[in-house]
């Protein structure tokens, strides 16, 4: 369910994109955003601080999309999230405090190595996403952009994230492994 939420806002600015413009689904994006945080709050009685950094940077970028009448700045947006993601990854495991680990450490015990090895590649496919962005929308049509942004990063994102579960579950203990499968 709560992953569903997650993809409302995108669904929701793709669809009116496609039927109106980018101006309209910028709109709808923040409006969705705030409504899917409150949503989130009201049913978990918690907001992850990914959600509230995206949410800052949607109702930011995409009121400056809306103010200045120029799709730049929600084009910007994209890439300075996935900067951001690697910054706080690459600050937290420098840190000694695997941002990564923190998230998935309760559940699952690896070794050091493999942790760190998990977070220089998510820091490395979140920097990537971020330069592919600037090309995809700064070099290409505006319909390339949004078909980029709604399904080419989504299906990146699933993708690492199988890798990873894949990469994970063969450096986990065996007694993980056993607990994990049978649940």
């Amino acid at each position: 369910m709560k992953q569903l939420l997650d993809f409302i806002p995108l669904i929701i600015f793709f669809a009116l994109y496609k039927l109106q413009d980018i101006y309209v689904a910028t709109g709808a994006l923040i409006i969705a955003s705030a409504v899917q945080i409150a949503i989130t709050y009201f049913i978990y009685k918690k907001v992850e601080k990914m959600q509230l950094i995206t949410f800052l940077m949607v109702a930011i970028f995409g009121g400056m999309t809306l103010f200045f009448h120029d799709d730049n700045f929600i084009k910007w947006k994209v890439t300075i999230i996935y900067t951001l993601f690697a910054a706080g990854l690459t600050i937290s495991h420098l840190m000694g405090k695997s941002a990564i680990k923190g998230m998935l450490g309760k559940d699952i015990t690896l070794p050091e190595p493999v942790w760190s090895k998990i977070t220089w590649a998510w820091v490395a496919f979140f920097s990537f996403c971020a330069a592919l962005n600037v090309y995809v929308a700064f070099k290409l049509p505006l319909d390339v952009w949004v078909n980029f942004k709604v399904f080419g990063l989504l299906i990146a994102t699933f993708a690492f994230t199988l890798c990873t579960g894949i990469y994970i579950y063969k450096h986990m203990a065996k007694d993980d492994r056993e607990a994990n499968s049978s649940e």
